[in-house]
């Protein structure tokens, strides 16, 4: 392979590779921006998040069954709503692992799933992580939760937290703490967490190339999924030694509220979910 064309200053001083680095001859000095009300909202919600005794699960599922049924779509299905369908699955057979305290100390469980999974839109402020709410996440098909995102994606303002994010946020950032006192009375509140979800999907590793595990800070959701790194790998199939499509995984639970052996139950669960695709084949009938 040929080394990069490069040019030549003065001196024989080698200019800017383009895709490469900044220009040698770069302006030195900073630039002073306003730190965007948008970015409040994730700083207080991190902050709420640290009453969560987090505990780590990272693991490795193939998805090749899933990729392959998920591109015969028409449109194509989205790799995220088959993962937001498959945790809420897997989070409905074991609702202790969403479950959190409330004001009174007891615990409480959903007999529903609702997933939070954060969906990047344009504001005037920059690109932004959206929350948005699959709502019954645990009983839903793909094909319907991924028109639903990509909706979102087209017009955020068609949904209430785009709507907030676009009028009432950046108004409402420049009271000085007043998110972090939102999310703080947020955290333990029955009527918050139906309205926002106890589950969250993360898909942060699939902007980069290639495999590699993510772990997000807690925020009030009491089970978070980060969607990592996807990339091909050998593994053993039976006798043979095939290349597969492996998709790496973080499962974060709340300690103070599940053990380890029903979080490990829930990721053997959800594991198998995926692997075989269960969510986007159906159901023979009885």
């Amino acid at each position: 392979m040929s080394p990069p064309e490069t040019t030549e200053r003065a001196g024989g001083e080698p200019d800017h590779v383009p895709g490469v680095g900044p220009a040698i001859d770069r302006e030195r000095g900073v630039t002073v921006r306003p730190f965007p009300s948008s970015r409040r909202l994730v700083t207080a919600a991190v902050r709420a998040g640290r009453r969560i005794v987090p505990m780590h699960g990272l693991f490795d599922v193939d998805i090749t069954t899933a990729r392959r049924l998920l591109a015969e779509g028409d449109p194509p299905l989205s790799l995220t709503a088959f993962v937001v369908a498959s945790v809420g699955r897997a989070a409905a057979i074991h609702p202790q692992v969403h479950a959190y305290r409330d004001w009174r100390g007891r615990l409480v469980e959903h007999r529903h799933v609702d997933v939070q999974t954060l969906i990047e839109v344009p504001t005037s402020q920059g690109p932004f992580g959206l929350v948005h709410v699959v709502r019954d996440a645990d009983v839903r098909g793909v094909a319907e939760i991924s028109a639903e995102l990509r909706a979102v994606k087209t017009d955020a303002a068609a949904t209430t937290t785009g709507r907030l994010l676009t009028t009432v946020a950046p108004s409402l950032g420049r009271i000085p703490g007043l998110y972090r006192a939102m999310y703080a009375a947020m955290s333990r509140s029955r009527r918050v967490h139906l309205a926002t979800g106890t589950v969250q999907v993360t898909a942060i590793g699939m902007f980069a190339d290639g495999g590699g595990f993510a772990i997000a800070p807690p925020t009030l959701a009491s089970l978070v999924v980060v969607v990592g790194g996807l990339s091909k790998r050998p593994r053993a199939v039976g006798d043979r030694i095939v290349v597969r499509d492996v998709l790496d995984l973080t499962v974060t639970i709340d300690h103070n509220v599940v053990d380890g052996a029903p979080a490990t139950r829930f990721g053997a669960d959800l594991r198998q979910l995926l692997h075989t695709a269960a969510v986007l084949t159906p159901t023979p009938p009885g």
